[in-house]
C-alpha cells in the first residue's frame, strides 16, 4: 500500500496510506450494487406495478425521454452528489473506509468531485474500468486519471488515528471557553493549526509557534490572553471544539 504525503499550506507534511486498488474496486462494486438495486426497484415497482411504463408509452417521444432521464438522475449522479454531501465518500467508500482528499491538504470541493465524475467516462465507462485500474496501479499516489486532473487522491481511513490526528479535543463538560471569535475559523483551519502546533512542539520550533500565534490573532482578531503562545493556541483549539460541539 502506497504512502501519500500531503503538504498543508503551513508546510506541514501529513502522511496517509493511499487506498489500494482492491479497496477502490470493492467500494465501486458496493456502490454499483446500490445503484443496480435502485434501478430494479424503479423498474419493477414504479414502471411495472404502478403502471408508469404504460403511461409513458402513450406519451410523445420527448416527454417519455424526459421522464426516464428524471428517474435515471440518482443513478447517473450518484457518486457526484454523495461525494459532495459526504465530503469525499459514497456509501461504498464509507463502508470500505476510504475517502477522496485534496493532495494539497484542503478539503476537496464540488468542482474537484465534478472533474473526477466527468473522468469516470474515460476511467471506467468507456474502458470497463481498465484505464482506471491501470492508471491507479502505475501512479505512485494510486491516482486514476480523474484524481490526477482534479488534484485529489483516495486514502484509507483504516490507519490507527488517535484524537491527536483530528481537530477533536477532550475538553470535558465543565470547560469554559475564552475566545468566542474562534468561530471565524473553519474545521480545516483548526486542523492545520493543531497539526502545525504539534509538529512545532515536537521539534521545539518556538519561532514556528510564535508565527502561528500571530497568524491566528490576525485572522480571528483574538488577542493572546494566555501569555505563552503555545498555551494560547491550545486554548483556541479547545474553544473551537467547545463552540462547534455545542452549536
Amino acid at each position: 500500500m502506497s504512502e501519500l504525503t500531503i503538504n498543508t499550506t503551513q508546510n506541514v507534511k501529513i502522511n496517509f496510506q493511499a487506498a489500494s486498488v482492491g479497496e477502490r474496486i470493492l467500494a465501486y462494486f458496493v456502490d454499483l450494487l446500490i445503484k443496480g438495486s435502485y434501478l430494479v426497484v424503479i423498474g419493477y415497482f414504479v414502471f411495472n406495478k404502478m403502471g408508469l411504463g404504460d403511461a409513458i408509452s402513450k406519451m410523445d417521444q420527448w416527454s417519455a425521454i424526459a421522464i426516464v432521464v428524471l428517474f435515471l438522475f440518482p443513478y447517473m449522479f450518484y457518486s457526484l452528489v454523495l461525494e459532495s454531501i459526504l465530503e469525499g465518500q459514497t456509501i461504498g467508500k464509507r463502508l470500505i473506509r476510504i475517502k477522496v482528499v485534496k493532495i494539497d491538504g484542503y478539503q476537496a470541493s464540488f468542482p474537484d468531485y465534478l472533474l473526477r465524475w466527468l473522468f469516470r467516462i474515460i476511467d471506467i465507462s468507456l474502458s470497463s474500468g481498465i484505464i482506471g485500474v491501470v492508471s491507479t496501479i502505475i501512479n505512485e499516489k494510486n491516482q486514476r486519471l480523474g484524481d490526477v486532473s482534479a488534484g485529489t487522491a483516495v486514502i484509507t481511513l483504516k490507519n490507527k488515528f488517535t484524537i491527536n490526528s483530528t481537530i477533536l479535543e477532550d475538553i470535558g463538560e465543565a470547560y469554559v471557553p475564552v475566545y468566542p471569535l474562534v468561530i471565524k475559523l473553519s474545521d480545516n483551519d483548526v486542523r492545520i493549526i493543531k497539526e502545525t502546533l504539534n509538529t512545532a512542539i515536537a521539534k521545539s520550533d518556538f519561532e514556528m509557534i510564535s508565527k502561528l500565534k500571530e497568524k491566528v490573532e490576525k485572522v480571528t482578531g483574538i488577542k493572546n490572553q494566555s501569555g505563552k503562545s503555545e498555551d494560547f493556541l491550545k486554548t483556541v483549539i479547545k474553544d473551537y471544539n467547545f463552540y462547534t460541539q455545542n452549536m
